[in-house]
């Protein structure tokens, strides 16, 4: 054991971020639709909650997000509580607030998680 803590890596054919430790799993789902990366879902397990899991997978979707010039669209309730809470991690990147309801604005629906592998919306 290195004691490193756990990273986030990207799961792109599932359209994931993922962090594991000790055999347990919290991710973060999200489409990448042109230059748009929208954050759908955040899942952490009770066992990893309180260690900023869930924060750990919205910065790796900024770092993403800044390296590749993408827009960030926060559907996720979670996602959208972190960025606004850290403008400081978010300076660098682009986020369009998505209104109340499913739809941003431009003709597109909420993106579904259908087809991705079998999962269903948890959001």
């Amino acid at each position: 054991m290195t004691g490193e803590p756990p990273r986030v890596a990207l799961d792109a054919p599932a359209s994931r971020f993922v962090l594991q430790e000790a055999g347990v799993e919290a991710e973060l789902l999200f489409r990448h639709r042109g230059n748009r990366l929208i954050l759908v879902h955040t899942e952490v397990p009770e066992e990893l909650g309180g260690r900023g899991v869930g924060g750990q997978l919205v910065r790796a979707a900024v770092d993403w997000a800044e390296r590749d010039a993408l827009v960030i669209v926060p559907f996720c309730p979670f996602a959208r509580k972190w960025l606004a809470d850290h403008p400081q991690a978010t300076a660098a990147v682009t986020i369009d607030w998505p209104a109340a309801q499913r739809n941003t604005g431009a003709g597109e629906a909420f993106p579904s998680t259908e087809d991705q592998g079998g999962r269903e919306s948890r959001s």
